[in-house]
């Protein structure tokens, strides 16, 4: 292995010091003169015709400045890809929290009184909550008009609410159903979660002085949303300006327009800013939440334990629109057969309307909710044939130059090897107590694509700027970043000072997510390096006849390595009187060749007198690349087990009769240190890799396994099986009591 200087080493947050002092600012914190509150008045019913709206008395209040209505945005739909998402309802409310009307008042208190009065009369529909009886022949069709809709990636032909279907083949699954000696089917299900990011979406919107659209959001992809807005307004993307701001936390919702365009029109109807802060109330029931799922598999295997088919329904909720996801389907629906060896794979993903909460990204978009199907029906399968879990796995996982069950050859392949470090580390063959089960699950991810700029500027005073288009969401992107360009210029990082971009400086970037910052963003800053470097050696070339291929930067100096003689460069810019600037940019869209394997050991504890789950111990192995900082990397993988943990044993967004009831952090309950079992983590050193450091994704690949593993650790312990999360004592007790009648 390369030996570095500062990759893979511990380093300072360059954020760290900004958000402890209270100095970082985030969208809500921004002040402009003049700023006026935005608010929204949202719809109570989940499916209702707007019959008539009264603004007049909103309109006298004084410090009102603008009352808007549907009317007032006649036909303006947005979405990241698809757009259906209405600006303000019109005509029709789809579910309860649906934006009706909005103001822009002097002050937060005297927007909220104006919204009160505000008198809508609605005619009440019958809602269809459930995606199963939203595609029946006479379902009520939420959106007549969706072949119209942009976005849509191919004419329906008929009105329907199952918008989207996406299938993976491989072989012919009847084929191996024939070859089996046994076939298992089962259904699993999975509830709406909440990204509860610590802040709530925050924007900020004025239309300067040049007629230009300045914007301030807590927003990861603000190229995307220029592009977004400028397709939903009609404006073009130059005059759209997306400013940096620091932004608390992401884990895949912050990358919704919500409601920016409704803030573009406030700002526009006022002529002053408007500011709009979501209240976690608001979070919970208009947001975009991880999709809930309907899961069903059917698995051919033979009585030696080899897999010969795999059949595959999803069905996911999408709640009213489809409009708060990057992409129109979910790519987390393909990994639904895993890294297992199977001839035969059929997998058929669809996406529904239902009048509940629409629906967008939530870290691995689609994972969380197939892999906990997946890995608890592998266990299902192996308990029919009298074989052991781990066996079942060892004998199915693929190995190197083999093809994933729908199609990818990946350069590597480290699944047993990870396996195996996990089976290790969590000693999952040795004695446990009564009552104590011990569960396994896989997973595999590979990091996103997508198009990405920097550059590093080296100044005659010695300063050093880095330059990026990714916006800090909590995650470390940018200590990374400062470490990979101090590595190469062989200095300290606190020596680099990090800027980031807004949306002029660049064409385009397509922000964090996915997991491909160490994939594309660090490749493009590594080359901005690069080439500054390259350029002040050939500036010590011609201002001090070096041999040009003699030259090396290095620290503080270049040195002639025939001679030893050594220059300080900032000796060099201050002769030139300039500053140099390399610049680096990298697009890569395809499929990555490299991925990444998880295998995950929970080990539970369980009372049988009331239920109660306890997680005792959680092991999880990664095979990993070059690791950039150890801190960051940990960090990721541990945040990524407690969101798994908490979406297996606790978190759920209710929803009854259309409405969300858990609307605070006192009904939806997520993990406490109090929750934290003891962690330990494998890491299981790996050659492929992306990028000139070999790095591999981490971000997303922890949270997939950790729903099954824990399932299959309840059955292993009690005897029962749970398929629909999260795993609540209720569930367990229940079970537990009908096993024993």
């Amino acid at each position: 292995m390369t030996t570095f200087n500062v990759i893979g080493q511990p380093a300072d947050r360059v954020d760290g010091p900004q958000k402890v002092t209270g100095e970082a600012q985030y969208t809500a914190d921004i002040q402009l003169p003049g700023t006026l509150w935005g608010k929204i008045l949202r719809s109570p019913y989940p499916f209702a015709e707007i019959v008539s709206i009264d603004t007049s008395e909103a309109k006298a209040l004084p410090g009102v400045h603008a009352v808007l209505t549907g009317s007032d945005v006649q036909g303006v739909l947005y979405g990241r890809r698809l757009r259906d998402v209405p600006a303000l309802a019109q005509d029709v409310v789809r579910f309860i929290g649906e934006p009706v009307a909005a103001v822009a008042a002097e002050t937060e208190d005297i927007a909220n009184e104006a919204l009160e009065l505000i008198d809508v009369h609605y005619k009440e529909l019958s809602p269809t909550l459930d995606p199963f009886e939203a595609m029946k022949d006479d379902a009520p069709i939420l959106h007549p008009d969706l072949d119209t809709y942009p976005g849509l990636p191919e004419p329906l032909g008929k009105p329907t609410n199952a918008f989207v279907r996406n299938a993976w083949d491989k072989g012919d699954p009847e084929i191996g159903f024939a070859e089996a000696d046994a076939i298992i089917e089962r259904e699993y299900t999975t509830p709406m979660v909440h990204q509860a990011y610590l802040e709530p979406y925050s924007c900020l919107v004025w239309i300067d002085d040049d007629n230009r659209v300045q914007v301030w959001a807590s927003n990861k992809a603000p190229f995307a949303l220029r592009g977004q807005l400028s397709d939903a307004l009609g404006i073009p993307v130059e005059d759209i300006l997306l400013n940096q701001t620091y932004i608390g936390g992401d884990f895949g919702g912050k990358g919704s327009p919500l409601n920016v365009p409704l803030c573009y029109f406030l700002a526009k109807a006022s002529g002053r800013p408007v500011r709009m802060v979501m209240n976690y109330l608001e979070e919970f029931m208009a947001a975009n939440p991880r999709h809930a799922s309907n899961i069903t598999m059917k698995t051919g295997v033979k009585n030696d334990g080899t897999l010969t088919a795999h059949e595959v329904r999803i069905v996911f909720n999408s709640g009213a629109y489809g409009g708060f996801k990057p992409g129109v389907n979910l790519g987390g629906a393909s990994r639904a057969a895993g890294a297992y060896r199977i001839p035969h794979v059929h997998i058929d993903s669809v996406q529904v309307y239902t009048n509940t909460v629409p629906c967008g990204h939530m870290r691995a978009p689609g994972e969380p909710q197939v892999l906990f199907a997946l890995d608890s029906h592998m266990d299902t399968v192996a308990q029919h044939i009298g074989m052991a879990p781990l066996e079942l796995r060892m004998k199915n996982l693929i190995d190197a130059g083999e093809e994933m069950p729908t199609g990818a050859v990946y350069q590597e392949v480290k699944a047993k090897e990870t396996l195996q470090a996990a089976i290790e580390a969590s000693e999952y063959h040795s004695d446990k107590p009564a009552n104590v089960g011990r569960g396994i699950a896989m997973g595999e991810r590979g990091a996103g694509g997508g198009e990405s700029h920097a550059a590093i500027t080296l100044n005659p005073d010695g300063s050093i700027i880095l330059n990026t288009a990714i916006f800090e969401q909590g995650t470390g992107t940018h200590t990374t970043l400062r470490q990979m360009a101090a590595e190469e210029l062989g200095i300290a990082p606190e020596r680099i000072q990090v800027e980031v971009w807004n949306t002029d400086a660049v064409p385009f970037d397509t922000g964090s997510g996915g997991s491909r910052v160490t994939r594309v963003a660090s490749i493009a800053a590594y080359e901005a390096v690069v080439e500054a470097r390259q350029s002040v050696e050939l500036l010590a070339a011609e201002l001090l006849g070096w041999p040009e291929e003699r030259i090396t930067l290095r620290g503080e100096t270049v040195t002639n390595s025939d001679t030893g003689e050594s220059q300080p460069w900032t000796d060099l810019l201050s002769r030139a009187n300039r500053s140099i600037t390399g610049r680096g940019a990298h697009s890569d869209r395809e499929r990555s060749a490299v991925t990444s394997f998880t295998a995950q050991v929970a080990e539970v504890s369980v009372d049988i007198e009331t239920g109660e789950v306890k997680l005792l111990k959680f092991t999880t192995a990664h095979d990993v690349g070059t690791i950039l900082n150890p801190v960051s990397h940990q960090g990721q993988i541990n945040g990524g087990l407690m969101q798994g943990i908490g979406y297996a044993m606790m978190e759920e967004l209710t929803i009854e009769d259309g409405s969300v009831t858990s609307l605070s952090f006192g009904d939806y309950k997520i993990p406490t240190s109090q929750d934290i079992p003891e962690l330990r983590t494998v890491l299981v050193e790996s050659d492929a890799g992306t990028g000139p450091y070999r790095t591999k994704s981490i971000g997303e690949n922890p949270i997939g396994p950790p729903a099954a593993a824990i399932a299959n650790a309840v059955e292993d312990a009690v005897g029962v099986r749970i398929t629909d999360l999260p795993i609540t004592a209720e569930k367990v007790y229940n079970a537990l009591k009908a096993q024993s009648i």
